[in-house]
């Protein structure tokens, strides 16, 4: 009997240094990215589920504990007239702030997205008030709009107008108020929507230019359209940012209560005085969690309108891409035409 030797590959190990190798490409992004969620994690996250740990207690601050009492600061916030008066109020302010604002930053950025001189003086320029303190904005707007001796109500007065009460009528409040968001904002959305405008490929301009179409007709037809998905994003932060606005109704008095009779009070603003002015964490933080979910409302509506309106520019955009680019060819044609006819002409002259 024998015995037949079979040829076996000599088995590689792998050493320390490869293994090390290996981990290290698999590991390292997720170490890259790790600070940013531990920092979440514990200002971001914690602070979350322990605010919504407390507003089923009644908190005692100064043993940092607290009964459970279950969905009764929720029905006392929901029951309670001064949350409706200050959740008018913030809805008021953000309809009066958000759409002026979102038209004039797109109209701001219609007119730096042409060739005007000194481009970067006047995007600095739009950016100018971004940069400024929410605190200084308010002191210098609320005495502009003063009852008595305010800028406003003096060129009022110089014009025949009868002086308009500021901090007294509560929708002339709050369009004092907007003035000082839009005054601080629209700069800022201005900036994300003409960067949008100038990822806009010029192409498109130029084929509707030799279509005859005029800058109106281009602005509506191809500007307009390829900034959707942009203006959603700036309607989505705008809505966030204005359900939460705190500082210029907080600064817009000497008391920063909301007015005498809640005439600006918003809902941020009811919520620190419930916290730091009446010291019941439990009910501020059941207020919190109220405007949370409202927020979230708004956002999902928000999501939902969002991917519509995406789908259908998509399938939009493809048509005209294709419309576009017929246009293209059709003009390279006419083009060609006319130089052929052009060299052609003195051959016939000569005949």
């Amino acid at each position: 009997m024998t015995a037949t030797a079979v040829a076996t590959r000599p088995t590689k190990r792998i050493g320390f240094g490869s293994r090390l190798s290996s981990w290290d490409l698999k590991l390292s992004p997720y170490l890259y990215i790790s600070p940013f969620f531990l920092l979440f994690l514990v200002v971001g996250l914690f602070p979350i589920a322990y605010t919504a740990v407390i507003s089923f207690m009644d908190w005692d601050l100064v043993r940092n504990s607290g009964t459970f009492i279950g969905f009764d600061q929720y029905a006392t916030v929901l029951s309670d007239p001064k949350f409706w008066t200050a959740l008018r109020n913030t809805f008021s302010i953000f309809l009066l702030s958000s759409v002026p604002q979102l038209i004039a930053a797109v109209f701001i950025a219609a007119l730096l997205d042409q060739n005007i001189r000194a481009k970067t003086f006047w995007r600095m320029g739009v950016l100018l008030p971004y940069v400024m303190a929410p605190v200084a904005v308010a002191l210098i707007f609320s005495n502009m709009f003063g009852d008595q001796y305010g800028i406003i109500n003096t060129l009022l007065g110089n014009l025949g107008i009868p002086p308009v009460k500021w901090h007294s009528d509560a929708f002339a409040s709050h369009i004092a108020i907007a003035t000082m968001v839009n005054f601080r904002w629209t700069g800022y959305n201005t900036l994300i929507l003409l960067a949008a405008m100038q990822a806009i490929p010029r192409d498109y301009y130029e084929a509707a230019t030799v279509d005859g179409a005029g800058k109106v007709r281009q602005f509506f037809s191809i500007t307009l359209p390829s900034l959707r998905p942009t203006l959603i994003f700036v309607i989505i932060t705008s809505t966030i940012g204005g359900l939460q606005i705190f500082d210029e109704p907080r600064m817009y008095d000497q008391t920063g209560t909301g007015g005498a009779d809640n005439q600006w009070l918003t809902i941020s603003l009811w919520l620190y005085d419930i916290g730091w002015g009446q010291w019941n964490l439990g009910r501020a933080a059941a207020l919190a969690w109220i405007l949370f979910l409202i927020i979230l409302a708004i956002g999902v509506i928000n999501l939902f309108i969002t991917r519509n309106l995406v789908r259908d520019e998509g399938s939009r955009s493809d048509l005209t891409r294709a419309q576009l680019r017929a246009a293209r060819r059709d003009a390279r044609a006419s083009v060609a035409a006319d130089r052929a006819s052009v060299r052609a002409l003195p051959e016939e002259v000569s005949r």
